[in-house]
């Protein structure tokens, strides 16, 4: 089992005010250098859905999306052991300081996140902060408990409140 540090920034500006965190990224989003790169993962698609918009394809043109709707990305792990993409598969882990993320962007309102451990290991850890915290579908292959349409009425009732 090898130990991996988080390979890149969050995604966000002076104007986020949703944080839609995830656990940690992919191997496909290593190689990619951006958040949700696997091809079958949902999360482009269903973001696209809910604001009855294409899809973004390019990390330029997902960069352009999320600015344009005021999203912040990251996740929730800074380092951790993994062999495989998993989130049932991460050990010794990490947690990235979400105190001081939250005081250097204070536009963000809400926070919103694609896996229940991400969600798990956030409201474990930071109790403290006062912000409103939603879990959406995860947008994972893995998860077929939902079916895509099922997902996107979640996605969409979650970002309906913002």
């Amino acid at each position: 089992m090898q130990r991996f540090s988080h390979p890149f920034s969050p995604f966000m500006d002076e104007n986020s005010e949703i944080l839609i965190l995830g656990t940690f990224p992919s191997i496909k989003s290593f190689e990619e250098n951006f958040y949700y790169a696997h091809p079958q993962n949902q999360f482009w698609k269903l973001l696209a859905g809910v604001f009855e918009e294409d899809t973004p394809k390019t990390t330029q043109q997902k960069r352009e999306f999320l600015k344009k709707h005021n999203i912040a990305l990251w996740d929730v792990i800074k380092e951790c052991k993994r062999e495989n993409s998993l989130d049932s598969n991460l050990k010794e882990i990490e947690l990235n300081d979400f105190e001081r993320l939250l005081k250097d962007y204070p536009n963000i309102k809400k926070i919103f996140f694609t896996s229940k451990t991400a969600q798990k290991h956030f409201e474990k850890n930071f109790k403290n902060l006062e912000i409103e915290c939603r879990y959406l579908a995860s947008p994972s292959p893995a998860y077929a408990k939902m079916t895509f349409e099922e997902k996107l009425q979640r996605w969409r009732e979650v970002f309906e409140n913002r």
